[in-house]
């Protein structure tokens, strides 16, 4: 391995600049709020984490986002009307969205509102629906299709 010297450690290379993101851009102070969110839900403290998204909604009340993973740790809660409520606000906000999409699903399918839940899943069978969960979680789409077939065999028994 050959030394550098001093002049080489302090000259940066043409072209190739850090980016430097504000503090306070709102995407990221967005992307903070939500990484934080499930870290808490990781650890245990699904409360906690349900807070901070409770807070950024504050700041962001029609994040489609913030409200899909609102949705999503609720689900996780077991708290089924409210998870399916969350759920519809963020596909008001962005219609397709795959996750949002799963969360409404199961939440239906755990009330046993079988019929909507079935809507609802063959959004993700096809078009913007599946691209966009196979975009943002493609481990998430064959166990939706799983549960369709549950649910159409429900439905015929």
């Amino acid at each position: 391995m050959r030394a550098q010297t001093n002049a080489s450690k302090t000259t940066q290379r043409k072209g190739h600049r850090p980016v430097i993101v504000p503090s306070n851009d709102p995407k990221m102070l967005l992307a903070r709020a939500r990484n934080a969110a499930f870290a808490e839900a990781s650890k245990g403290n699904l409360g906690g984490g349900l807070g901070m998204l409770y807070d950024a909604l504050q700041e962001e009340p029609m994040s489609h986002d913030l409200l899909s993973d609102m949705a999503a740790l609720l689900l996780a809660a077991g708290k089924l009307d409210h998870a399916a409520a969350y759920a519809d606000r963020a596909l008001q906000a962005s219609p397709l969205h795959g996750p949002s999409l799963y969360t409404l699903a199961f939440a239906l399918s755990g009330r046993g509102d079988v019929d909507r839940a079935i809507g609802v899943l063959n959004e993700l069978q096809r078009g913007a629906g599946r691209d966009s969960l196979q975009a943002d979680a493609p481990e998430l789409v064959p166990v939706a299709m799983i549960e369709l077939e549950r649910l159409n065999r429900l439905r015929t028994a």
